[in-house]
């Protein structure tokens, strides 16, 4: 595995790859690698000749309120497990190589896909997200990038910006990776006491309990919502930040549950800010 820290070099490494006609597969991280990144960087490696990982915790998505400088890193493990997963390049740029200090660019997406969910607390986070990953496509050129729907706010995100910029790849998105009892993998959950572990548990719950509903005929989002708000209010520790039932394709709020219908939730758990969703596919009409 190839280990680059600056732009220069890494832009050559890619150029040399291109030359020889070698696809390229791309998983941008923040790095404290879990079995989701791992299931990212495997069908990166099952897809294309060559397989890019990232790891860069990006100042610019972060509040000042937030987790920044607590971020989960783990720099000597997440190679180790690069390595293991027969990555071919790891690039891990300095804060001053990504942005120097005459930087001044961001990347704005509509504000119909960063102005809900995730975007109504963290106003920046979506320019921050979007700036950074459309820089990284620019020198990376991959034909494939991965992500995990876990995040799916910002696979759409990224997908427009992808197609209006006319980058030249496919966002590949793959299911979440999830513990055994459901809790969708995330760094953030290194944060989590024994106790909150365990109440993180009805996140998931409450997404099922949307689902099953959805597939019994439930078309009112506010009884949805409030199904889940109740599931995960057995809880005392968890503090609610959104419930949401979307379009999935728009994001755009429904009246009457139907179509592709994304079901999402963000909380807080103590230290941690956790987010989950599911996609479920209900038939127009009665049931």
């Amino acid at each position: 595995m190839k280990i680059i820290e600056n732009i220069k070099e890494l832009v050559t490494a890619i150029k040399r790859w291109q030359s020889n006609r070698k696809t390229i597969g791309f998983v941008p991280t923040m790095g404290a690698l879990h079995e989701g990144h791992l299931s990212l960087i495997k069908a990166a490696r099952k897809e294309c000749e060559r397989v890019v990982v990232s790891i860069f915790v990006n100042p610019m998505q972060f509040g000042p309120e937030e987790d920044f400088s607590q971020y989960p890193r783990d720099l000597k493990k997440d190679k180790r497990l690069l390595k293991l997963e027969k990555t071919n390049l790891l690039f891990i740029p300095k804060t001053e190589e990504i942005y120097p200090e005459d930087f001044n660019t961001k990347v704005i997406v509509d504000e119909k896909l960063t102005n809900t969910l995730c975007g109504i607390n963290r106003p920046e986070h979506f320019a921050g997200v979007s700036t950074m990953v459309t820089k990284l496509l620019i020198l990376v050129r991959p034909q494939v990038v991965y992500f995990g729907q876990k995040d799916y706010q910002q696979v759409l995100v990224i997908r427009r910006i992808i197609k209006d910029l006319n980058l030249g790849c496919k966002l590949e998105m793959l299911p979440t990776s999830r513990e055994t009892d459901g809790l969708a993998k995330s760094s953030r959950n290194t944060y989590l006491s024994s106790e909150e572990r365990q109440a993180a548990a009805n996140i998931y719950k409450a997404l099922k309990l949307a689902e099953s509903m959805l597939q019994v005929g439930e078309r009112n989002p506010k009884e949805v919502i409030e199904a889940v708000r109740k599931t995960l209010r057995v809880e005392s520790s968890i503090e609610i930040e959104y419930i949401a039932t979307k379009n999935a394709e728009t994001l755009e709020d429904l009246n009457v549950l139907a179509g592709k219908v994304l079901v999402a939730l963000a909380v807080k758990l103590g230290k941690a800010r956790l987010i989950d969703n599911i996609i479920v596919e209900v038939p127009s009409g009665s049931v």
